[in-house]
């Protein structure tokens, strides 16, 4: 019953972004943005280039995921139908668990549509495991979404979220975003499983503790 639940809220999320579309163009645009203005800094052919290309991917994961979650919770702040939300007979962490979905759903059509824009821009020829690749950017998506989402919501109350949020994300996120670029980067230099192995526990531990605690205390956020 509480995935059903979760499934209808996520559903309409999908339904609403995709009939307006303004935070996955959003998100897109900047991505676009990021590639186009590193790529003519950056001389492609230099090896300079091919040791910062995994911060700058990040760089626009990041950014652009912070757009996201600053319209996560618009519609029902504008709308006033957060209240309706919580009024609702549904869990309120179900609320929670629905939006992570809807975040991570969102940022990660994003990053599928950009990195390979990254590397074509960049003239880079990818030498990782496109599996532990995937992976990397899998974890360090999820945090990044599990802790912004809870934020989120703490900062909708507030007149100056859009100010707010990145102020509260980015230094929370300091351990996803250094172990996501430092095994991004080692995968894309061809290194393997071994090299990797404790920046990937080190996002999975991340992301099992951000998640749990703030699904404990997602319910006192809203009464913020």
């Amino acid at each position: 019953m509480f995935w059903r639940k979760v499934g209808v809220l996520v559903w309409k999320d999908l339904l609403l972004e995709f009939r307006s579309k303004q935070m996955i163009s959003s998100m897109l645009i900047f991505s676009f943005l990021v590639i186009v203005i590193f790529a003519f800094a950056f001389n492609p052919v230099q090896r300079t280039t091919q040791e910062v290309l995994p911060g700058i991917i990040w760089v626009a994961f990041t950014f652009a995921g912070v757009l996201g979650l600053n319209r996560a919770f618009a519609v029902e702040r504008d709308n006033d139908c957060l209240l309706g939300l919580m009024l609702a007979p549904v869990d309120r962490t179900a609320i929670y668990v629905a939006k992570v979905t809807s975040n991570f759903i969102f940022t990660g059509l994003t990053e599928i549509v950009s990195f390979p824009l990254f590397l074509v821009f960049f003239n880079y020829h990818l030498q990782a495991s496109l599996g532990w690749l995937v992976l990397t950017i899998f974890l360090g998506t999820l945090g990044f979404v599990a802790v912004g989402t809870f934020l989120a919501a703490l900062a909708s109350n507030t007149r100056m979220s859009e100010i707010l949020l990145p102020l509260m994300v980015f230094p929370v996120m300091v351990p996803v975003l250094i172990a996501a670029v430092e095994a991004t980067s080692t995968l894309m230099s061809g290194g393997q499983w071994q090299a990797v192995a404790s920046w990937l526990r080190l996002l999975g531990v991340y992301d099992i503790i951000f998640l749990a605690v703030a699904y404990v205390l997602f319910d006192y956020c809203l009464e913020v």
